[in-house]
């Protein structure tokens, strides 16, 4: 039963699909920091009504515009984000490849091109027969 739970976790789209919902969540965070620290007092500052807070910003028409909460929050995203990287997908990567499965964001090798005698152009797949830029037969 428990090896059956490990398989489950263990699913690349589940993985992907809980990072996925992590990052959302986090960002979600972070708009509603700037709405609430920097659009609402804005919105407030053109209706004419006062507020006022302390923090890092300035007063606008009575309203405060709480610059110093928006980049804590922007702070508080980038180190959840390196968190979530370092506990979730690096061991998964690890673990993925010692399973010998292909994982998730790892970089793939490049396709093999070949260069055009006639123009020189060096971007053609190697299957070509022709080239795309100078229409030359390529070997």
């Amino acid at each position: 039963m428990l090896k059956g739970f490990k398989n489950f976790l263990m699913q690349g789209d589940l993985i992907v699909i809980a990072v996925g919902l992590v990052v959302a969540l986090a960002f979600s965070t972070l708009i509603k920091a700037f709405t609430d620290s920097i659009i609402t007092p804005l919105v407030g500052a053109i209706e004419g009504s006062a507020s006022s807070a302390p923090g890092l910003g300035w007063t606008l028409n009575g309203q405060f515009i709480n610059v110093g909460a928006f980049i804590s929050a922007i702070i508080y995203f980038l180190i959840f984000m390196v968190v979530i990287y370092f506990v979730l997908v690096v061991p998964y990567r690890v673990y993925m490849a010692k399973q010998g499965k292909k994982v998730f964001g790892a970089p793939e090798p490049p396709a093999p091109t070949k260069t055009c005698p006639e123009c020189l152009s060096a971007d053609l797949p190697a299957a070509a027969t022709k080239c795309s830029h100078c229409a030359s037969v390529v070997a």
